[in-house]
């Protein structure tokens, strides 16, 4: 038997992979799914079925590509109606894998249709759950996400969620594992531990969702507080992976459609394409085709472009390191963004070479600013979340959160000059790049963000206050 965790960092999701006996399950599988092909086939083995959870909000599943390529049938929980051919499994029904067997555990809550896969050795020992958006490490699905779709409100949904965790998962033994979809970083849930994996034991004992004694009111009152707004692009991937999608391969062969210089200059001027530029964020300040926008492929690459390119059939046209142009177009796909329609060949310095107008943003480090600051009154404006803001922030900066950046930016003066930072140096950059695409000339980057502010030592900092206690 072998049970593979294939976690991706950015997504926060967790994928899985399980074999016995030369037949092999895949769990919530990444759009791209060769790997999982290739994996089977290096173990010698049939992938049997493709197992949903649910259906996912945050990113678009590998299900129907995995499904077309192997022939193994696509399993949903009861009550799910996608679109296309999948078998819809009852409550408690049981596939056999190998020597093993899964147990489809009705789990409704997160969505309607969610369901927990109960894996059972050849002794019928139960080995693992897996969980999906049902119970992550330290906390549970969000009940928010699904309202529409089931007719029902967030305290519904939230009083469903804990009736399946009371009567299905926590009712099971202590030394199974769970195996959950999603890990910290996750916007599917709001307390997620950084572990990507546990005993039921120990979450029965640590988490704060599955306290023995706890009632059904409290339960409803402390999973609902303190959510945060959805991404906007979550309903878009929930109505694709129910609906379906345009091929994984369509996708990367017409996203890597290669541009000269002569031509992206045609491609972004006649087409509506955004240009999205995934360098690094001082690298990108150095110089960039003007009115692009810079979300770095080396950070949380893809749950930014879900939160600040609204739709994703938007057009993109890509600036890159030349050699990671797949990559970036398959990062897109992840979270539905298939309307790549090209990238500059050669990157950057193609652009440079062929005599093209370029812009750049200024950017100052810690030690520079303390210097300015010294000599003259200045505006900051930190860019993090609220939460981050109110735990600790500079006396005298002014928070608007890249988050919600079209509000933020109509606290910004035109006619004022503003020193921007985040917490690294991240996020600020999007944010300076998007206003600069929208005429906003006299903001300076801050390198290093808050870390190395706070560490010259120069700056007054506000008494910290822990995240938590803020919900």
């Amino acid at each position: 038997m072998k049970i593979e965790q294939i976690y991706t960092g950015c997504l926060a999701q967790g994928a899985y992979y399980v074999e016995s006996d030369g037949e092999a399950v895949v769990i919530d599988p990444l759009r791209e799914v060769q790997p999982y092909i290739d994996r089977a086939e290096k173990d010698g083995a049939k992938i049997k079925y493709v197992f949903e959870t649910h259906f996912h909000a945050d990113f678009v599943s590998g299900h129907l590509d995995l499904s077309r390529k192997t022939g193994a049938p696509i399993v949903y929980g009861p009550t799910a109606s996608p679109s296309f051919e999948a078998h819809i499994a009852y409550d408690g029904e049981v596939f056999k894998v190998g020597k093993l067997s899964f147990v489809v555990l009705h789990t409704p809550g997160h969505t309607m249709e969610s369901c927990s896969y109960l894996l059972r050795g050849e002794s019928g020992k139960d080995i693992g759950l897996f969980s999906g958006d049902t119970l992550f490490i330290g906390d549970v699905g969000r009940p928010d996400l699904a309202q529409k779709a089931a007719h029902m409100t967030q305290e519904q949904l939230a009083e469903t969620l804990y009736d399946s965790l009371r009567n299905k998962i926590m009712p099971l033994a202590d030394d199974i594992i769970v195996y959950p979809a999603h890990g910290a970083g996750s916007a599917c849930g709001k307390n997620m531990s950084k572990e990507t994996t546990d005993t039921l034991g120990h979450q029965k004992a640590s988490n704060y969702a599955l306290r023995a004694n706890m009632t059904r009111e409290e339960f409803v009152k402390e999973v609902t507080t303190g959510l945060m707004p959805p991404p906007a692009y979550f309903p878009l991937n929930v109505m694709m992976n129910k609906q379906g999608y345009d091929s994984i391969d369509e996708v990367l062969k017409r996203g890597q459609h290669a541009f000269s210089a002569e031509g992206f200059e045609v491609a972004a001027n006649e087409t509506g394409a955004l240009i999205l530029d995934t360098r690094d964020p001082q690298v990108f300040a150095k110089g960039f085709v003007p009115n692009s926008i810079n979300i770095g492929i080396d950070g949380n690459f893809a749950p930014w472009v879900g939160a600040l390119i609204p739709d994703v059939k938007q057009e993109l046209l890509i600036v890159s390191e030349p050699d990671r142009v797949e990559e970036v177009v398959t990062r897109l796909a992840r979270v539905g963004y298939d309307y790549t329609i090209g990238f500059l060949e050669g990157g950057f310095e193609t652009w440079l070479k062929a005599g093209k107008e370029y812009d750049s943003i200024k950017s100052v480090t810690a030690e520079e600013l303390a210097e300015i600051a010294g000599r003259e009154k200045i505006n900051i404006l930190d860019v993090r979340k609220n939460s981050e803001f109110q735990s600790e922030h500079l006396a005298d900066a002014e928070n608007a959160p890249l988050d919600f950046v079209n509000e933020s930016m109509l606290q910004v003066d035109k006619n004022k000059q503003y020193y921007v930072h985040c917490a690294g140096g991240y996020r600020s950059m999007i944010f300076n790049s998007i206003l600069r695409a929208r005429g906003y000339d006299n903001l300076i980057d801050v390198k290093g963000g808050f870390k190395e502010l706070k560490e010259t030592g120069k700056f007054a900092v506000t008494d910290y206050v822990c995240p938590s206690t803020l919900l």
